[in-house]
């Protein structure tokens, strides 16, 4: 049986350190949080079924939940890199649906009513409390949520995909209240109008809020989110101010943004198909690739930062590879499940969450941004890794003989006549000699870090050898 690397043992807390307070202790906050939540979202409940009747809330809430699981789909396939655990996504929906709603719909109708009352212009208040108010107070209650997983917790939280899942579930939560409430409402004016079918308020309210734009708040919430996942990557007293301005001015953008939606329905009869084409569109298309783009940087991290731990022994060469490929980590996870079951993939899926994790660990301790736990941090994912590597070492060798790429050919003799130039330069009898490709180099040394071997200095005197002494079947010569 293989023994573990060598570490130090993990010091004794010591016996001087008090105890927490009572309100001080993770029982007690997640006892609040779940009351806080749970009572904002009977009031929403009330208020919402109060302004739209039985009737209409049931509608409401049936069309609404249409775009729901597809929203959160898409933000749960950015996080495949680093899955967080379900519960923060959970606490952002939630928070979105329950808490930030009713907070925007108290302060929305206080300031609208106050500003009609103070300019006895009930119009004008409408329209300023659309286009001001409202942006300002839905961001903010949005922007909550993302705050609080990012202060308690900071271990989930660790770049701008994070910031981008977090604000994007949160957004999806308060527009799903919020389609609750339009639709809702737009049902009980038809039922008063008589109106029925594609003409109907109910009908053109679908698909304004649902079909066209249903990524509308995730857009603007994601700009904030965008802003802390940044300040989440800089640390050092030199990052301070970037920390402080960064978030402010991702929810500054998120509100403008806002802003601009909500009054594009006063720039004309064309104002809002003009707003939706000319700046929505391209700003979500540009999000999207800044997303993907940050989500490809972390599999290049992966691939990097973890041969590392090959030299320690912790891992085997193919698993930086696989790690660093969602096709590969796909491939190793339908492996265990033939082989192990269901037990085996969730093995597999929780190696993979690890290793990332470490990864991610390393590069942060070798720029000097890790914390004070880093060594204890980096022994727990090793170990974790190290007690799944029976089931899932297996599936990432075969992820990695499966996703390799086919080894080059030389060109024979025959192809390029003597004297001529070839693709690799002049005509040579054998064509040029192209070994295996190799994997990531070698990270530099983290130097917090007591688990992971340095590489040898120097340069490698022969190419690193190939992992497996054959390409994959399907392209074997």
């Amino acid at each position: 049986m293989a023994t573990c690397p060598p570490y130090p043992t993990r010091p004794a807390r010591p016996p001087s350190l008090p105890r927490p307070h009572w309100w001080q202790r993770a029982r007690v906050r997640y006892g609040a949080l779940i009351t806080l939540l749970a009572i904002s979202g009977l009031v929403i409940l009330a208020l919402v079924r109060e302004q739209t009747g039985t009737q209409g809330f049931l509608v409401g809430l049936g069309l609404a939940v249409l775009p729901v699981p597809l929203l959160v789909a898409a933000f749960r396939w950015l996080d495949r890199v680093d899955p967080g655990p379900w519960r923060n996504l959970v606490f952002c929906f939630a928070w979105g649906a329950c808490a930030a709603a009713l907070i925007a719909i108290v302060a929305n109708s206080f300031a609208t009513r106050w500003i009609a009352t103070a300019t006895a212009d009930p119009a004008s208040a409408d329209t300023l409390g659309t286009t001001v108010i409202a942006p300002v107070v839905e961001e903010s209650a949005k922007a909550a949520a993302v705050l609080l997983v990012f202060l308690f917790r900071r271990r989930d939280f660790t770049g701008i995909v994070d910031g981008v899942v977090f604000a994007g579930v949160t957004a999806t939560g308060f527009a799903f209240t919020e389609n609750i409430l339009y639709l809702g409402t737009a049902f009980g004016t038809d039922q008063l109008t008589g109106d029925s079918g594609i003409a109907s308020v109910t009908a053109a309210t679908f698909f304004v809020r649902v079909v066209m734009s249903p990524f509308a708040h995730p857009l603007f919430t994601v700009l904030t989110g965008i802003g802390i996942g940044i300040a989440a990557t800089r640390t050092g007293r030199r990052h301070r101010l970037r920390r402080a301005l960064l978030p402010v001015a991702g929810l500054l953008l998120a509100m403008g943004m806002h802003a601009l939606w909500n009054g594009s329905a006063s720039f004309g009869d064309y104002g809002f198909f003009a707003v939706y084409a000319a700046f929505m569109v391209p700003s979500f298309g540009l999000l999207t690739w800044l997303v993907i783009w940050t989500r490809q940087r972390e599999l290049g991290t992966v691939r990097t930062e973890l041969p590392a731990y090959v030299v320690a022994g912790w891992l085997t060469p193919a698993e930086p590879f696989a790690l660093g490929s969602m096709r590969a980590r796909r491939i190793a996870r339908q492996q265990a499940r033939r082989h192990a079951g269901k037990e085996g993939a969730r093995a597999v899926t929780q190696y993979e969450a690890c290793a990332t994790s470490l990864a991610f660990l390393r590069q942060r301790g070798r720029r000097g941004r890790a914390g004070a736990d880093f060594t204890v941090r980096e022994r727990q994912l090793l170990d974790a890794l190290w007690h799944r590597r029976e089931v899932a070492r297996p599936a990432l060798d075969y992820a990695a003989r499966a996703t390799a790429p086919p080894a080059p050919r030389p060109a024979p003799p025959w192809v390029y006549p003597y004297g001529t130039h070839g693709p690799h330069g002049p005509y040579a009898p054998y064509g040029p000699y192209t070994p295996y490709p190799s994997y990531a180099p070698h990270a530099p040394h983290a130097p917090h870090s007591p688990y992971a071997a340095p590489p040898p200095y120097g340069p490698h005197p022969t190419p690193h050898p190939h992992p497996y002494p054959h390409p994959h079947p399907h392209h074997r010569p």
